[in-house]
């Protein structure tokens, strides 16, 4: 008796973490994709909780949202759709912060580009990959870069458009598109990379929010908590993006 007992008290007591972890569901920013996987680990290790992502362009992953999706945390690739999230009643009021800075990236795996500026006026590629700008930011400040340099109606044509970034990446990789504007994190230690001038664009502010729909989830709290913690801002700074300006 004494003996079945114990079995059954240290049981439990080897059970008690798993019982009590929570889970959260994270839709994330598809430039955000490595250094989320990367970061899933570290956050699962300090807090006992889990994670679960769903990658996707943001502005896709806001409209999932905006039709009940079940996601509770929102990492975005602006500070556009967070707030909006919040001004329509599905985010928590006061919870936004801005978790990164992206970079823009102009990449190719065949063309010399080390002077991006003078690659795009020569218009000497067929393709130019970029992501839709209508829903990925990252394509929406590659339209920017564009329009700066006066070469919306030249390169038009010559546009391929991924349906978010990772896509994008996928397009000059497998030789759909020889050059195209991806967030510099993908790109991170390639060559043929030419780091667009923040001038060129507006600042690509990555913003985080607590959806209401994980307002009640502690797991949901600590992992944006983890996210401003010294911990994930080393992995996230050293994966090419800037702290917050």
């Amino acid at each position: 008796m004494i003996w079945a007992l114990s079995r059954t008290l240290l049981a439990g007591l080897l059970l008690t973490p798993a019982a009590y972890a929570d889970k959260v569901h994270v839709a994330v920013a598809a430039n955000f994709t490595q250094v989320a996987e990367e970061l899933a680990p570290l956050f699962e290790a300090a807090s006992g909780h889990q994670v679960t992502y769903s990658f996707g362009a943001t502005g896709q992953l806001f409209t999932q949202i905006s039709q009940g999706a079940p996601f509770e945390i929102f990492l975005a690739a602006d500070d556009e759709r967070p707030a909006k999230a919040v001004a329509e009643g599905l985010g928590v009021e006061g919870s936004v912060f801005t978790y990164a800075v992206g970079r823009l990236a102009l990449y190719s795996t065949s063309l010399d580009i080390a002077d991006g500026a003078a690659s795009l006026a020569n218009g000497e590629f067929d393709k130019l990959a970029i992501a839709d700008p209508r829903t990925a930011p990252y394509g929406a400040a590659a339209l920017e870069v564009l329009e700066a340099f006066g070469l919306v109606d030249a390169i038009g044509p010559k546009l391929v458009m991924g349906e978010n970034i990772t896509q994008t990446l996928q397009f000059i990789e497998t030789g759909n598109a020889e050059l195209g504007f991806v967030a510099a994190s993908q790109v991170l230690g390639k060559s043929n990379v030419w780091i667009v001038p923040g001038d060129y664009h507006q600042s690509i502010r990555q913003d985080a929010v607590l959806l209401t729909t994980g307002a009640g989830n502690p797991a949901a709290r600590a992992y944006l908590d983890f996210l401003k913690g010294s911990a994930a801002r080393g992995v996230i700074e050293a994966a090419g993006y800037l702290a917050e300006e």
